[in-house]
Parts: C-alpha cells; structure tokens; sequence
C-alpha cells in the first residue's frame, strides 16, 4: 500500500504539470491544491508503511525516488516557465545526485538514509537529516515553495494578492532550496568514511 502512495504521488507530479500548461484561473487553483496532496502523501507513505509493517529496503529507495521526482519535475517546469533562476533547479539536482550516490554506498553497507541502521552518526547529522522535525521542516517547505509559485501566477490574480502572495513563494522557495543544501552537509561529511 505504501509503495501504491509513492507511485500515485509521482504520477501527481506529472498531472499538475500538465495542468499548469492550461493557464485558467481554476487548473491553477486545482494545482495547487493538488501539490498540498502530493507533498502531504510523502508522510502519509512512510505512516502507512510503519503502521502495516511494510517497511524494506525497496520502499525506503522508493520513497526517496519519488521525492527527487517530484522536486526536479517541479523546479524544472518552474525554470522552464521563467518563475525561478535554473541554478535552482541545477543546486537541487546536483546535491540530490551526490547525496543519493553517498546513500547507496551506505546502503551496499547495510546502513539507510533513516531510522535505527541511519548512516548519520553525530547528533548534528541525525537532527539535520534524519529526525522528523527536519524531514517535515523541508516537506512544508517544498508544499509552501511549489503552491505559493503556482498560485502566484495563477491568471487572473487580483495585484495586491498577487504581490503578498509573490513574497511569500519566493521567500519559500529560497528558505526551501537552503534547507535542502543545509541538510545535505551532513550526509557529504559522514559518508566520506565510507569511502
């Protein structure tokens, strides 16, 4: 069942992309509301994974898949757009890729990216990556960050709003994008015993 979340998230992504080539006032609401689902079921796979006792390997590579394709589908379509700079979208894939590559190392060595076989050691590292106030700190960032630019140039937006609204998504995206370098640090740091 868990894993069926993480599928159905992904293809969301794709969907709300799709949606957002249809520039009407209403696909844009229903895309962002459709965001808040995708980003609230990334908990919600990893709740039902640990409440039906289905958490394996698969479903944690699973789960961390389908988080870098929905975050590189939506700030490559928001730079395709012109909504934010490509280094965005460049930063993000890039420390996703190295992050990744420093997990499966750790993984080849019977540890995860978390819980009890962590392959973060220090306090520092377990907080930053790992602990639940981080990993819910970073997906109600990205929630803010994609929803808000979606709604920001949602057509037909009154100006005042669109001018509240605009600070607020582009504060998100760039308090998003340092979160996610910040909490690749510790993962680069502690893999490199790994090596």
């Amino acid at each position: 069942m868990a894993n069926l979340i993480t599928l159905a998230r992904t293809l969301l992504a794709f969907v709300v992309v799709a949606m957002l080539h249809v520039r009407t006032q209403e696909i844009y609401l229903a895309a962002a509301g459709l965001t808040l689902a995708l980003i609230a079921m990334d908990a919600l796979d990893g709740y039902v994974a640990r409440k039906r006792r289905e958490c394996t390997k698969f479903g944690a590579v699973a789960d961390i898949l389908g988080d870098r394709v929905v975050e590189m589908t939506y700030w490559i379509v928001f730079v395709k757009f012109g909504w934010v700079p490509a280094w965005i979208a460049i930063l993000v894939s890039a420390r996703g890729i190295v992050v990744d590559g420093f997990r499966a190392i750790a993984q080849e060595r019977g540890l995860s990216a978390f819980g009890a076989t962590s392959m973060m050691r220090t306090r520092v590292g377990a907080l930053l990556v790992s602990s639940r106030a981080s990993r819910a700190a970073y997906g109600v960032g990205k929630a803010l960050a994609f929803s808000l630019m979606i709604l920001f140039f949602t057509p037909g937006m009154l100006p005042p709003v669109a001018g509240a609204v605009g600070l607020l998504a582009y504060a998100s995206v760039y308090a998003t994008v340092l979160l996610c370098l910040v909490r690749g640090v510790p993962v680069l740091l502690e893999g490199r015993r790994l090596l």
